[in-house]
């Protein structure tokens, strides 16, 4: 399995990784804009545009059913990239839905390759629980992974929506997205199927006293899918966290506000 990264710039390394269904040409311009203070590696997850799908993994962690590419599997992709390519040296790594999980967790597993995080529109726990409600409610989260079944464009298309509901630049960043999802390959649809599992099992909220790094976390104000309510409770339970609400935007604040973004992360990570 090879993972495809588009890389650019000078500086300290900054790693993107996207969301459920996307790629990592969704950024838009902020990574030329980040290219000017670091070096940014846009990342295509396993299975997702240009990336080769992952290996039936064992389960392990958070996806039961045997045979899915779980939480760890993907994390351990990362992990042997880094190794690869980095040298030892230590990454800031910014998540965006469930690419924050997937930054949470190599965090935590793998504290020398993570120096910082910057979790958007991220939460430790995507479907709604007993004790969660900041959340998607079980029974739509379950209409989604049926309708993956036998629909899988339609229900990426239905997905993409959802993302950018709410917003002050609605219209505008539904059409990017739509047609950034169309300039690479469409995602393999075990890839998505399993995404959708880890996004309904994960539950990292135990975890987030145990992950030390600096962490900035850039939620939505108007976010439907990842509630800025989760967002705090992020900042509230990992050990070095500060939170910043980005008024105006949903769960794509580098898309439909990308200058506040990009104020934000530069101020977190500095200069070169």
């Amino acid at each position: 399995m090879s993972l495809h990264v588009e890389t650019l710039g000078n500086g300290a390394p900054l790693l993107l990784l996207h969301g459920w269904g996307m790629h990592g040409g969704m950024w838009g311009d902020a990574v030329q804009k980040l290219a000017q203070h670091y070096t940014v590696h846009s990342l295509d997850l396993p299975g997702h545009g240009a990336s080769g799908n992952i290996a039936p993994y064992p389960t392990r962690g958070q996806c039961p059913t045997r045979g899915q590419c779980n939480l760890d599997a993907l994390v351990a992709s990362l992990s042997e990239y880094a190794r690869q390519h980095f040298s030892g040296q230590m990454l800031t790594v910014c998540g965006w839905s469930l690419g924050g999980q997937i930054a949470l967790r190599w965090a935590q597993h793998i504290p020398q390759q993570v120096q910082r995080l910057i979790l958007v529109a991220s939460t430790p726990c995507f479907v709604q629980r007993a004790d969660w409600l900041c959340a998607m409610p079980r029974a739509i989260f379950q209409a989604f992974e049926q309708d993956l079944q036998t629909n899988p464009e339609r229900t990426l298309k239905r997905f993409i929506s959802l993302q950018v509901r709410g917003s002050e630049q609605e219209h505008e960043c539904l059409t990017q997205l739509r047609s950034s999802l169309l300039n690479r390959e469409q995602p393999h649809h075990s890839a998505l199927r399993d995404g959708l599992a880890i996004l309904r099992e994960t539950d990292l909220r135990t975890s987030l006293p145990h992950i030390k790094q600096p962490v900035l976390v850039l939620a939505g104000e108007c976010d439907e899918l990842t509630p800025a309510l989760a967002s705090e409770y992020l900042a509230q339970h990992l050990p070095n966290a500060k939170m910043v609400v980005i008024k105006g935007a949903a769960h794509v604040p580098f898309l439909s506000h990308t200058d506040a973004f990009l104020l934000r992360l530069i101020n977190f990570m500095g200069n070169k």
